[in-house]
């Protein structure tokens, strides 16, 4: 283990130097080319090298959660403003809503959210954060199942697929405001409860 990497020692400060500059240049990457982008790009735009990078993310997942963790200030802060309605429906299509917006952040991000939320797998880097927002997903969705507006056969796993589902087509090229619109309306008849009316 390199004497960075020992637990209960304070990285040196190079070393968080190396890291902090690799989440930035890969957000920059990100940003420009999405998610996809090389990561021998993100390596020379920090002015490391490869093995650098490799040390610090061990593969491009890992890079992503980092950078996505570093962007998620936002997140929480929509979160807390969420919390403070009244309305469990609402409540919950506004977190979907955060979700989406966050998720579209990068050309081709939903793809690798998508498969580590299908698999769950232990060793992914992705399969935590995307676990914790199932959670909170399922929080809000709870709330309006309790409150008679969303159906009981829905759940949080089926909300957050839908959010990365729409958050794709945010980023494809063919679609304008009015489909996506329509696609958010028939998403929200889908797993609100309905009501007959006599």
């Amino acid at each position: 283990m390199a004497a960075e990497e020992q637990p209960g020692r304070r990285p040196r400060a190079d070393v968080q130097r190396n890291r902090a500059a690799l989440l930035e240049a890969a957000q920059r990457q990100f940003l420009r080319f999405g998610v996809g982008t090389s990561l021998e790009a993100v390596a020379k735009e920090a002015g490391v090298g490869p093995g650098t990078l490799y040390r610090h993310f061990p593969n491009r997942e890992a890079l992503l959660a980092a950078v996505l963790q570093s962007r998620s200030e936002e997140l929480e802060a929509r979160r807390a403003d969420i919390a403070q309605l009244d309305d469990a429906l609402e409540k919950l299509r506004q977190w979907l809503r955060a979700m989406e917006e966050y998720f579209s952040a990068f050309s081709g991000l939903p793809e690798p959210l998508m498969a580590a939320a299908r698999a769950l797998e232990p060793d992914n880097p992705l399969t935590v954060p995307c676990e914790n927002l199932i959670g909170t997903t399922d929080e809000y969705m709870r709330g309006a199942q309790l409150t008679g507006q969303v159906r009981a056969a829905v759940s949080g796993r089926d909300l957050f697929l839908l959010a990365v589902s729409v958050a794709w087509t945010m980023g494809a090229a063919e679609a304008d405001q009015q489909a996506l619109d329509r696609l958010l309306t028939l998403i929200e008849n889908g797993y609100r409860e309905q009501h007959n009316k006599l």
